[in-house]
């Protein structure tokens, strides 16, 4: 399968500034997070003026984000290196926190790289000679369950190598980093790796590593003490294998920022260093803040004196650059779907289609065999969460052919809730459901049905503080009346909360669809 990345200039999207989260305060300074959005371990890379950014997909495809910027702060969103995950079988299911997780890019002999790991099989490479792609197939260079956050360093004297964590889920050992020999092509791993650092004493649950050299020094770059709660941590040593000393340099501190957790340093052509990390907020996903860094004593100092700032003044690129964000809203009318838009699973050839005439066709195809919830239908069409408080509203025409058959707008994660329509006499009816532990197998809960006369029906949710979505419907896209009870919504398995779009149920002859008009997010 040839896995090609969707380049922005053709996307379906018009990439317009979000109506709900912008990081650019306009006046030479900016506010974290730079995206309120759930881009997970992220890491960046700085080639020429350009920044370069990729962050941990899981499940989801197309996988391994690629965001372009100017300035770190502003990010468009440019594509993804693939459109169906390794091993194709295995993906075609949903396998909810599982596949890619941390990826390190980098540049390297006018190739760009991209190691990344799947916890149950092992840890793959890309490349591209462009971050438009089209990216390699993945290559699995090293074979081995637990083998996590993989990143690599070409040395001066040519030398290669690989440094990375160890997931006790898959593998039993947890709290160490590895560094490995690598041939120079970054195609094969040539011995078993050594333990440099033992996290167990002070580091409880050292990950995502990340390795540099600067004047003589090796540094790792790591994150400690867990998720929610851990700091930033960095070590260095004149010796790739240690020993290495050890610094804490960013931390929580009397800050709201929780974490700060793993992420990757950059420069900036005229010599300043950043630091972009994520901050775990539960159902809105790992979000991405910016980080000031200096050096003192050859030690990187981050944030404020060791904390993470809220506001601060902007990186120095010389020059002033526009407004950018990941795009939300889509007004499907490109004849492609935005690049926001992630299936559940690798997706099927049957289960939707842009148009050219403006509309998002979602057939309604049947349920997986052994059907529970949601949790396991891999046709979802999902994206991020944007924003801390936001509305997203969607116009539909559902056309059934069978009264099994349902479409409709959904918030999705171990707990989840949609609007549906489906069919009802000689008309429509809309209502919520409802299904809490769905990572369990719990069943939903239908409730506050109601009849619509016409077959195209508006449908919203509110999201507000705290995360509570509160669903409603409209015949005229003017009156919405509001539809069954305020839902909190859920992380998913690693990941935050998603909404988005779907349609299932058909089970013989032809399926119906929804024909999805647009999907605004203000």
């Amino acid at each position: 399968m040839k896995l090609t990345l969707c380049l922005w200039l053709c996307a379906g999207a018009a990439f317009g500034q979000s109506k709900v989260w912008i990081a650019d305060n306009g006046d030479g300074t900016y506010k974290n997070p730079i995206l309120h959005a759930d881009y997970s371990d992220p890491d960046v890379v700085r080639v020429g003026e350009d920044f370069y950014l990729t962050a941990s997909s899981f499940n989801a495809v197309p996988g391994l984000p690629i965001l372009h910027s100017k300035d770190l702060v502003n990010w468009a969103l440019m594509g993804h290196v693939f459109t169906a995950q390794p091993p194709y079988d295995v993906f075609a299911k949903p396998q909810h926190g599982n596949g890619a997780w941390a990826p390190a890019i980098r540049f390297h002999g006018g190739e760009f790289y991209i190691f990344y790991p799947d916890p149950d099989y092992g840890i793959y490479v890309v490349k591209a000679r462009n971050p438009a792609g089209p990216w390699s197939e993945p290559l699995l260079i090293k074979t081995a369950k637990g083998w996590i956050d993989p990143c690599p360093l070409w040395d001066d004297d040519g030398r290669a190598y690989l440094v990375n964590a160890m997931a006790a889920s898959r593998s039993g050992v947890k709290s160490v980093l590895i560094v490995s020999r690598m041939n120079p092509e970054g195609t094969k791993l040539l011995d078993s790796g050594a333990i440099v650092y033992d996290g167990h004493a002070q580091d409880p649950t050292v990950e995502g590593p990340k390795i540099y050299k600067r004047s003589g020094y090796y540094y790792l770059s790591a994150p400690g003490g867990g998720v929610p709660t851990g700091w930033q941590l960095v070590l260095r040593s004149r010796n790739i294998y240690g020993p290495y000393e050890r610094r804490v340099v960013l931390a929580q501190g009397k800050t709201a920022i929780n974490g700060p957790h793993q992420g990757g340093w950059v420069d900036t052509p005229a010599g300043e260093f950043w630091f972009v990390h994520f901050q775990d907020q539960g159902a809105y996903g790992r979000i991405v803040h910016l980080e000031p860094m200096k050096w003192v004593d050859d030690w990187p100092v981050m944030g404020n004196n060791g904390e993470p700032v809220l506001v601060h003044k902007k990186p120095n690129v010389g020059k002033t650059y526009a407004v950018q964000t990941p795009p939300d809203s889509d007004e499907f009318n490109g004849g492609r779907l935005g690049l926001q838009w992630q299936w559940h699973a690798n997706p099927r050839a049957n289960w939707g289609f842009p148009s050219p005439l403006g509309f998002l066709r979602l057939i309604a195809v049947p349920l997986p065999e052994g059907f529970h919830n949601f949790w396991d239908v891999p046709n979802l069409l999902l994206q991020k969460f944007p924003a801390p408080v936001f509305r997203a509203t969607t116009k539909m025409t559902f056309t059934p052919h069978g009264s099994e058959e349902k479409a409709g707008l959904l918030v999705m994660g171990t707990d989840y809730a949609y609007l549906s329509v489906k069919q009802a006499g000689a008309g429509l009816a809309v209502s919520q459901t409802i299904c809490r532990n769905a990572d369990r197998g719990a069943a939903e809960k239908e409730s506050a049905v109601a009849n619509v006369q016409s077959f195209t029906v508006y449908l919203r949710v509110k999201v507000t503080e705290g995360a509570i979505c509160h669903f409603s419907y409209s015949s005229d896209g003017e009156a919405f009346t509001e539809v069954g009870e305020a839902f909190p919504a859920k992380a998913g398995r690693w990941i935050g909360a998603k909404m988005g779009l779907f349609a299932i149920g058909g089970h013989s002859g032809e399926f119906g669809y929804g024909d999805f008009d647009w999907f605004r997010v203000e």
